[in-house]
């Protein structure tokens, strides 16, 4: 069986909220999309998004359809949006899905995990926390293979400029997916940047260990990456399997 709370804040900077969640505890299905684009372009895309991906894996029945051919659906869907109201022209957000496929009966369960943009996936086992995903951004696609340290990167003016997000007027998405196995205690946080990007890893690993309930540790992260100064949104899901 698997628990699960999500929970979203608009930061300290930002009056609106361009982050979208959903949380299917039930279907086993969980999504986090992060929206770009001027005036309500980034909220419409990644509601849109989430909830396209989400109608997607449902229709046919979670596990019945590729995670891949889900986030193309999603993908052509708000870029038709896009045309459809020029106001919206522009608009594209990262998309995260994780969800279970396959039980392991007592011992847990296995997840498939796809993403695209940078928003993020992580797995607690045992005291360890590990990345699932991968960044499409400069920093790590191209900025990384340009000779510059670790700290240059850091504060690269292109450091948050992503190479690839669902929406943007490509007809070819890259999907970045994988697979995890899951123990009884595990759990998986996903996470837009608003909490990956201002706190640290260390912090995220404490709280995850912690014995506090997932909604207490839910809400735990997001006041962190407020204290941090909170300049975007802030979107945590976390699942833990029970």
């Amino acid at each position: 069986m698997l628990e699960a709370f999500g929970f979203s804040d608009p930061g300290c900077v930002r009056s609106n909220n361009e982050d979208y969640f959903i949380n299917d505890a039930a279907r086993e299905i969980f999504i986090v999309a992060d929206g770009m684009g001027g005036a309500a372009g980034g909220e419409f895309a990644s509601q849109l998004s989430a909830e396209k991906v989400y109608q997607s894996l449902t229709a046919a029945g979670n596990g019945k359809v590729s995670l891949e051919s889900a986030f193309v659906a999603a993908h052509h869907y708000v870029q038709q949006a896009a045309i459809a109201t020029p106001d919206l022209d522009g608009m594209a957000t990262t998309l995260l899905l994780a969800r279970a496929i396959e039980s392991n009966g007592s011992s847990g369960v296995k997840f498939e995990v796809g993403s695209v943009g940078d928003s993020r996936a992580y797995h607690y086992h045992a005291g360890v926390l590990d990345l699932l995903t991968r960044d499409q951004t400069w920093v790590v696609e191209v900025g990384s293979r340009l000779g510059l340290t670790a700290e240059e990167l850091k504060t690269h003016h292109l450091r948050h400029v992503l190479t690839m997000a669902v929406g943007i007027k490509k007809e070819v998405l890259r999907v970045f997916s994988c697979t995890v196995d899951l123990s009884v205690g595990d759990q998986i946080l996903l996470c837009s940047d608003g909490l990956h990007g201002v706190v640290d890893e260390k912090i995220l690993l404490e709280a995850l260990e912690s014995e506090k309930t997932i909604a207490d540790k839910c809400h735990y992260l997001v006041d962190a990456a407020k204290e941090a100064g909170g300049p975007d949104n802030i979107t945590v899901l976390l699942v833990r399997v029970t």
